[in-house]
């Protein structure tokens, strides 16, 4: 990123001449674990990498995002995590059944073929679809190691079996502004379904976690099947664990809260996350290693997201527990 910005105006000029050229090539990735809350790989592209992801991003981006769904929170403006959550909130007190479901592996799964075919219906510039094609080759394999190969129905039906279909190129690196927004419009296509073709008045999607609603938990079992079956023609598997119907009053876990229809409480993970946190943050404040500017940002930032919740108590105890000492 320092040789980029030291001379920032011939380094972009540079790359907007490769662009043109078509002699532009993507980086390699530096990938590291994350384990909290869970373990995940992610994959940082280099920075003159993620400037042409924004620029992609700012050419193409409304053309699929007129696409999307209402209820389609995830890496939009204007949506985000507590919309959906209050949309939740809103769907829980009408209906007396939810079907909370996900898929599994997503972004390791994620096939090029079928992606590549779905962002190219409404584009018809072959050299920003080229561009697409770089981008995406370059994060094939990247999560190879993050995912178990999976057969799908089509790989076994006479006449058009492909059992090598596993081993095409797939993945989206966890990290690039590319995939999260492709995630979008991959799912985009079982939002399509689930509102078209099933029908379903009340459904959420943030990323690949979604959530349908019904008064009828037949319908929704019903529902279920029918979009694993969707799924798996996306080359896509419904998680068969955290797949389930249940009623609406004993609440969803969603987005890190717990949601009840008439109030909403903070994960415990959550809660213990930001606490061992919070003793990190003290102590490095105590040691001269963190300004206190730099603890405010950390502890606002976590209050915004928690006062979503009905948090106030927990916030107090937990903040009782941990006073800062003043650097010597």
């Amino acid at each position: 990123m320092l040789h980029i910005l030291y001379d920032l105006e011939n380094n972009l000029l540079q790359l907007e001449r490769e662009l043109h050229a078509e002699t532009y090539r993507p980086g390699g990735y530096t990938s590291f674990y994350i384990t909290d809350p869970k373990r995940r790989k992610i994959s940082a592209a280099p920075f003159r990498d993620r400037v042409v992801h924004h620029a992609l991003m700012n050419v193409i981006g409304d053309i699929y995002e007129r696409q999307f769904i209402h209820d389609s929170y995830a890496n939009q403006i204007g949506k985000g995590t507590h919309r959906a959550l209050d949309r939740c909130t809103h769907f829980l007190r009408r209906y007396e059944y939810v079907l909370k479901a996900d898929v599994a592996q997503f972004f390791p799964s994620v096939d090029h073929a079928v992606l590549r075919t779905i962002l190219a219906r409404p584009l018809r510039d072959e050299r920003v679809l080229r561009l697409i094609d770089l981008i995406l080759a370059s994060g094939a394999g990247i999560l190879a190691s993050e995912y178990t190969p999976h057969w799908h129905v089509e790989d076994f039906e006479a006449g058009q079996g492909n059992l090598f279909a596993p081993l095409r190129p797939r993945g989206l690196p966890i990290g690039n502004l590319t995939s999260q927004f492709w995630a979008n419009v991959l799912l985009n296509e079982l939002d399509q379904y689930v509102k078209r073709e099933l029908r379903c008045k009340a459904y959420i999607r943030y990323v690949d976690d979604f959530l349908l609603f019904h008064d009828d938990k037949r319908q929704l079992h019903e529902w279920k099947a029918a979009i694993s079956d969707y799924l798996d023609r996306l080359r896509l598997t419904l998680h068969p664990r955290k797949s389930v119907v249940f009623p609406a009053r004993l609440g969803v876990d969603f987005l890190g809260f717990h949601n009840f229809r008439t109030y909403r409480r903070l994960r415990k993970g959550n809660a213990r996350r930001f606490m061992r946190k919070l003793r990190q943050l003290a102590v490095a404040y105590s040691a001269g290693e963190l300004p206190l500017e730099k603890v405010n940002q950390s502890v606002q930032s976590w209050v915004a997201h928690a006062s979503h919740g009905d948090t106030w108590r927990l916030r107090q105890q937990m903040f009782g527990q941990v006073r800062l000492a003043a650097p010597p």
